[in-house]
């Protein structure tokens, strides 16, 4: 059985004939559809499961764009990523696209590697996610009495360690679902771009290539990185939750990430800051030079009192 599942939909068929051999392989299950139409019936089947979409922009009918917003009003899709593959690439629509729910881009015609890249980018985020809600039933019970806390911190130094803490304190949280998306961002961020040192011209290259892991362990050995250590402080007073994240780097030009910039909409990263601050939080506030933030979270129904 295939680990993911995807439904690809291009009224080309060479288009879909090149996807699938770029994707052959165990670990995937294509649907492979040419209509729009065609693809909202495998959508709406009650057996219906799909890990990702790779959806054309441009095609008869129905188009791309009009096809993800259908996709993204029905709630069981909402969270599933699209990867839009298109040939229209100037800002306005890719902006059109990102506001409809489409945060991964494919230009038209397009490498192997770099597809693959961005497949792997985008399940990622799916595996994150799977892991996160399966575990929240464990962390209800295990959490309450951690809610009884006021201020908390932690040190952190590793991808593994960053992830456990989202974990952690998102259960503190009113809808750990939608923080912990935040957290992690924000932790990792701190670990990898901070502690770390990676770049995000350097990050885009190694996912790529297929070698940002094996990249950021070879960091944390090296005597240049080893021993830094990131920091998450959590308060809480009657009207919101603070979390102030603080890493060792030395900083970077922020202002820029706090929306998703269609100039970076066919990057393999560089959605996470702006997403937190979509869903995550109610404001994300950088400090001195990029390697400290503050995100606010308020307390439903007690922002009054």
């Amino acid at each position: 059985m295939s680990k993911w599942r995807l439904l690809v939909v291009d009224d080309e068929p060479l288009n879909l004939e090149i996807i699938a051999e770029f994707l052959e392989g165990p670990d995937y299950g294509l649907d492979m559809v040419q209509n729009p139409l065609r693809a909202l019936e495998k959508l709406e089947a009650p057996d219906s499961k799909y890990d990702l979409i790779v959806l054309d922009r441009m095609m008869p009918g129905m188009n791309g764009i009009e096809l993800l917003r259908r996709i993204k009003t029905d709630e069981r899709f909402r969270h599933v990523p699209v990867i839009m593959q298109t040939a229209a690439s100037s800002p306005e629509q890719i902006r059109e696209g990102i506001e409809a729910g489409a945060y991964y881009y494919l230009t038209k015609p397009y490498e192997p590697q770099a597809l693959l890249a961005i497949v792997h980018a985008a399940l990622d985020e799916v595996e994150e996610r799977s892991k996160r809600i399966s575990a929240e039933a464990e962390y209800e019970s295990r959490t309450a009495a951690l809610r009884l806390l006021t201020r908390a911190e932690f040190e952190f130094s590793s991808l593994d360690e960053a992830q456990r803490l989202a974990d952690l304190l998102a259960s503190l949280c009113p809808v750990p679902a939608t923080a912990v998306i935040g957290l992690a961002e924000l932790l990792v961020n701190a670990v990898e771009h901070g502690n770390l040192g990676i770049s995000y011209a350097d990050k885009s290259r190694l996912r790529l290539d297929d070698g940002w892991e094996a990249e950021v362990a070879r960091r944390l050995e090296s005597p240049e990185y080893r021993g830094r250590v990131a920091t998450v402080c959590m308060e809480r007073d009657g009207s919101e939750i603070r979390f102030t994240i603080a890493d060792r780097g030395n900083g970077f030009s922020w202002q820029k990430y706090l929306e998703m910039d269609p100039a970076r909409a066919f990057d393999p990263n560089g959605r996470g800051i702006a997403l937190a601050r979509q869903i995550s939080f109610s404001s994300i506030e950088y400090r001195g030079c990029g390697n400290v933030v503050l995100a606010r979270l308020p307390i439903p129904g007690l922002s009054a009192l």
